[in-house]
């Protein structure tokens, strides 16, 4: 199966117009209720984004693996309603509004690509809501399927409050299926970080899905 997370969109040759930046696991990309001037693009690494609850209680919205965009809704130059946070060290290439949309008046592929990109956003953000007909495993292995098949080692460096904020299952449940998995040798763990052993087992189980 081909998730909409492994379409790849050719930024590279436009990465020099955005400012690179490198960010240290647990450090703030942009903080919600700020103001945001542009947008980012994730180019190495790994980030999370939450938004913080009205019982203040953190939530993670998403997870962004290389070649997506962030922080888009702030192109518009108003406050960040979320915060991204680099879950690992992380590079990243900052666009400032104004500057990005002279550059898409100049170059029509910029302006599509910028569009395709978004439009895939979006269809990420359906797919987790889609997360709430699967049952709990199939829940925990699409997103896991996702993320180890970015980076091709199969190496899940979120914990188990991540797992469970992103896809809506309490820590107790994945706490669980975490714990069958591992004497089933589908999964491994060291030091908080998971390494997926059977990945053809998760996949098959995302196939029930669709």
């Amino acid at each position: 199966m081909v998730t909409v997370y492994e379409h790849v969109f050719q930024w590279e040759n436009y990465l020099k117009l955005g400012k690179r930046m490198f960010i240290r696991r647990k450090e703030h990309i942009y903080t919600q209720g700020t103001n945001g001037d542009g947008f980012y693009f994730l180019h190495k690494g790994l980030v999370k984004i939450v938004t913080i609850t009205a019982t203040k209680k953190e939530r993670v919205l998403n997870i962004v693996i290389p070649n997506q965009l962030l922080g888009v809704q702030s192109l518009d130059q108003k406050k960040h309603f979320t915060t991204a946070v680099a879950v690992k060290d992380s590079v990243v290439y900052h666009f400032p509004s104004e500057e990005f949309r002279e550059f898409m008046l100049q170059d029509p592929e910029l302006n599509q690509l910028f569009s395709k990109s978004v439009i895939h956003k979006m269809k990420i953000l359906l797919d987790r809501i889609n997360m709430n007909a699967l049952t709990s495993e199939q829940r925990l292995a699409l997103l896991l399927q996702n993320v180890c098949d970015e980076f091709k080692n199969y190496e899940i460096p979120l914990s188990q409050q991540d797992l469970s904020s992103c896809t809506g299952l309490t820590r107790i449940t994945v706490y669980k299926v975490l714990k069958d998995w591992k004497m089933n040798e589908v999964i491994d763990s060291d030091n908080k970080i998971y390494y997926i052993k059977k990945p053809d087992f998760l996949r098959n189980l995302v196939k029930e899905t669709f």
